[in-house]
């Protein structure tokens, strides 16, 4: 068997390196299990796919205790954190074991946890669900949004940031 260019730790650290140079936003995305438990994690891969449809995307790692929930939940929610939400984003991102202890959540208009003021909140319907390497893609129907003024919390290079100055 023929090894690629990323097999091997140093490829694989000299890879997330590269990835992470690339600012991202910061997310909580949401929604409720089987029973009706709360369910939600820190999330950057989150990307717009497509306006007509309204769709958006993100992806969860294949080990994450979460999966379950979320590829058996017919609705999440993206929450799109701003800079004030910095250890909000920690909790989420940690196995604490009440995560949503911190924020004001409520339930959405589909069941999925919404947080009060986040900069923006996207809730959709489960539109498909991919596996591809060591995470699942999860594209969701947009059924409704809202956004808000105010700074976005930034990830980059395994750091949180501010956004700077308009260029």
């Amino acid at each position: 068997m023929s090894r690629g260019p990323f097999d091997g730790s140093s490829a694989s650290s000299a890879l997330r390196s590269a990835l992470g140079r690339f600012a991202t936003g910061v997310t909580i995305v949401t929604c409720s299990d089987a029973a009706g438990s709360p369910v939600g994690l820190t999330v950057n891969s989150f990307s717009a796919l497509s306006l007509e449809p309204p769709l958006v995307s993100w992806a969860l790692r294949v080990e994450s205790p979460s999966l379950a929930p979320f590829e058996s939940a017919r609705h999440f929610a993206v929450n799109v954190l701003t800079e004030s939400q910095l250890e909000l984003s920690k909790q989420f991102a940690a196995h604490a074991p009440d995560k949503f202890s911190l924020g004001r959540w409520s339930a959405g208009r589909h069941g999925a946890p919404v947080l009060a003021g986040a900069l923006a909140v996207f809730e959709c319907s489960t539109a498909s669900t991919l596996r591809q390497g060591d995470h699942v893609l999860f594209v969701g129907s947009v059924l409704h949004s809202v956004a808000h003024a105010g700074a976005p919390l930034v990830f980059q290079a395994g750091r949180y940031r501010r956004l700077g100055e308009t260029l």
